[in-house]
């Protein structure tokens, strides 16, 4: 390849490169994007199914996996915690310069998208916590999950500490998700994979004020106390609830297209 060639090649492959960067949808206008955060155990990979059901001219979908999980499973350590999974986000927000955000978070990423409005409130549009954690200043997960009493208001968190065994393996399998498709529940179970422990330790400092005018809506999908209790609190607290029952909890890969349905009504409200 000549000097000249060389250098068109490389011309070329910026313009390229370029391109392939803008939105769905960008040159119309207003771009919405989704940020789809997992919860426990799972990845990136868990929102497969609903991403084509979202994707259109003027959305653009995003579906961060967060350290030490999934195909960033080689990155777990005993120290990753819930503020590195917050900032794992965060991050993403801030490289791809994302605004008009509706986040979603699964399960445990209640937490997390709760840490990032806390952070980036003018990034986002709307927080959706789908049969999540909703946490409250200082709270842990555990705090929620812990028998008798942890949701008392007047119950201190306790500080973070990595157990001796810091590896949380999955403490439900594909299976008790909802799936019910062996051959499915066989593909998502090979790629469940163990949590750091201080990520459900840890708890999550809340600016007074919070959510900082971002407009909240949950969707519960299951009877687990934890998130019943979460979709009565939000409710009191002037967010919609929505439910999607009978699909299980892992209802974005149960139930992609009425998922989409649904979160694209609660955008609207």
């Amino acid at each position: 390849m000549t000097h000249s060639s060389r250098r068109q090649w490389w011309t070329q492959g910026l313009a390229l490169g370029a391109t392939a960067t803008l939105p769905v949808g960008a040159q119309a206008g207003k771009v919405r994007h989704w940020v789809l955060v997992h919860g426990a155990w799972h990845g990136g990979w868990c929102w497969r199914k609903l991403v084509p059901k979202l994707a259109s001219p003027g959305e653009r979908v995003w579906t961060p996996t967060l350290t030490g999980l999934g195909d960033r499973a080689h990155l777990l350590r005993a120290d990753v915690d819930l503020q590195t999974h917050v900032l794992d986000v965060c991050a993403l927000l801030e490289m791809e310069d994302l605004r008009d955000v509706v986040l979603v978070g699964h399960s445990y990423a209640g937490m997390v998208i709760a840490g990032v409005a806390d952070r980036m409130p003018e990034r986002l549009a709307q927080l959706i916590y789908l049969d999540a954690f909703m946490p409250d200043a200082g709270k842990a997960l555990r705090d929620y999950t812990a028998p008798a009493g942890a949701l008392a208001a007047s119950a201190p968190p306790a500080p973070p500490a990595p157990p001796r065994d810091w590896r949380v393996p999955p403490r439900q399998t594909a299976r008790d998700f909802g799936i019910e498709d062996p051959v499915e529940a066989a593909w998502v179970q090979e790629r469940l994979r163990p949590q750091s422990a201080l990520t459900f330790v840890q708890p999550l400092p809340l600016r007074e004020g919070f959510p900082h005018g971002v407009r909240r809506a949950y969707i519960r999908c299951t009877d687990d106390p934890w998130f019943v209790e979460a979709a009565e609190r939000a409710a009191r607290q002037g967010a919609v609830v929505r439910e999607l029952r009978g699909h299980g909890h892992d209802a974005m890969w149960t139930a992609p297209a009425a998922l989409a349905r649904l979160l694209t009504e609660l955008v609207g409200a």
